[in-house]
């Protein structure tokens, strides 16, 4: 039986420890924080990503939670009206063989964490993080902030976009800014005017911003992002989140009434600087040795794809296939291990650059001013459902495959 090391308990950390120990891996878990909680508000999900958690058995918890829209619609933030919409519900299902999902982080996260904890063979270690790793011919074995060390077959690093341990073996410095600031709120609908209540994603296009809307817990709550462009100062991996909501609705001044009445609706906001890394340029990005990186401390990417937890949760799915495929590794040695993760690294990384450079472009879509932004318009309204489709990205991924468990 393999044991793995995980750093991290975020989406990323436990879609691994879930993967792995459904492979039929023995699996370490460490997690800097003395509880497990998960910040940010709510996430979208494809059918790609949807597909993979309900292999995992998720389905009946996740159906519990989230909010499933029948339509994605795409807005002009200025003149308030559509510009095109992608039918999602039934329609997703039939085409991509799993449903469009919209839920709270904190939500994914507990049917993760349940369902890890219903795996004997994962130990979870609270309060104590990877703090540094070295490497041998047989093992990997971390060093704990706790003074400990602990040694296994190969470490997933899934601490974030900034991965103490990818300076450590990359020494490629750390994500950069983008000069794009995200606002981020969830509201009651219950709370909000009749008219600004929706059970639809909607995104909200106008010059050098955009606003995403979207229903979570069962459409109960209204999760809203609005990106603008801006700066801060200081250090961006320990930025006070908090965020005044006049800076809000000062960008949101020249947009149309709906939108603007919104904002105004919504008193508590939260602040995130976008900061990521170019998209990968190779397998030597996903692992080193027997380390393999996972999720935002491989490739962070922007949100304009919606899909920065879905790479993350597809990347643990392809770990636990290539653990599948490569039986027990302690007794097999370095070249064994570093097979399996070229396997991993293999599969991954040519789908997270394109996810990751698609995602920038994205952004600068949507923000186009001037000629690009009218010839962007024109074209949404005469092609939206082919443009907001993306076939490529929902229809692959990680194909679910028989586990151990």
């Amino acid at each position: 039986m393999a044991h793995v090391l995980i750093a991290g308990g975020g989406i990323g950390g436990l879609s691994a420890a879930l993967a792995c120990a459904r492979a039929g891996a023995r699996v370490s878990l460490f997690e800097r924080a003395p509880a497990f909680a998960e910040f940010g508000a709510g996430i979208q999900l494809g059918p790609n990503v949807m597909r993979v958690l309900h292999s995992w058995g998720l389905k009946p918890a996740l159906d519990a939670v989230a909010a499933f829209p029948d339509r994605l619609q795409v807005c002009c933030a200025t003149g308030g009206g559509e510009l095109g919409s992608l039918r999602l519900g039934a329609d997703a299902v039939r085409r991509y063989g799993a449903p469009y999902a919209t839920i709270r982080r904190v939500d994914l996260h507990q049917a993760l964490l349940q369902a890890v904890r219903s795996h004997d063979d994962v130990v979870l270690h609270l309060g104590n993080a990877v703090a540094g790793v070295r490497q041998d011919g047989t093992t990997v074995t971390v060093q704990l902030s706790d003074g400990q060390t602990a040694s296994a077959d190969l470490l997933v690093a899934a601490d974030g976009g900034w991965s103490v341990l990818r300076q450590q073996l990359l020494h490629d410095g750390t994500p950069q800014p983008t000069g794009h600031l995200a606002y981020r709120a969830m509201v009651l609908q219950s709370d909000l005017p009749p008219k600004l209540r929706s059970q639809r994603v909607t995104a909200w296009l106008g010059p050098k911003m955009h606003v995403v809307h979207y229903p979570v817990a069962c459409g109960q709550w209204l999760n809203v992002v609005a990106i603008v462009h801006g700066q801060v100062l200081g250090d961006m991996s320990h930025w006070d989140h908090s965020a005044n909501a006049q800076d809000v609705q000062r960008a949101m001044a020249d947009t149309c009434p709906v939108l603007r009445n919104l904002i105004h609706a919504i008193e508590a906001w939260r602040l995130w600087p976008l900061s990521i890394r170019p998209p990968m340029q190779g397998a030597h990005e996903h692992a080193k040795g027997r380390v393999a990186f996972l999720g935002d401390a491989a490739h962070p990417m922007v949100p304009y794809l919606a899909q920065g937890a879905a790479m993350a949760i597809e990347d643990a799915a392809t770990l636990a296939q290539v653990l599948l495929g490569g039986g027990a590794l302690g007794a097999d040695g370095t070249a064994a291990v570093e097979e399996l993760l070229h396997a991993y690294t293999s599969a991954r990384w040519p789908r997270n650059a394109h996810v990751q450079a698609r995602a920038i472009r994205n952004g600068e879509i949507f923000h186009a001013t001037g000629p690009v932004r009218w010839g962007r318009d024109a074209a949404m309204r005469l092609l939206g459902e082919r443009l907001l489709d993306v076939p490529w990205l929902y229809a692959g991924g990680p194909l679910p495959v028989a586990t151990n468990r």
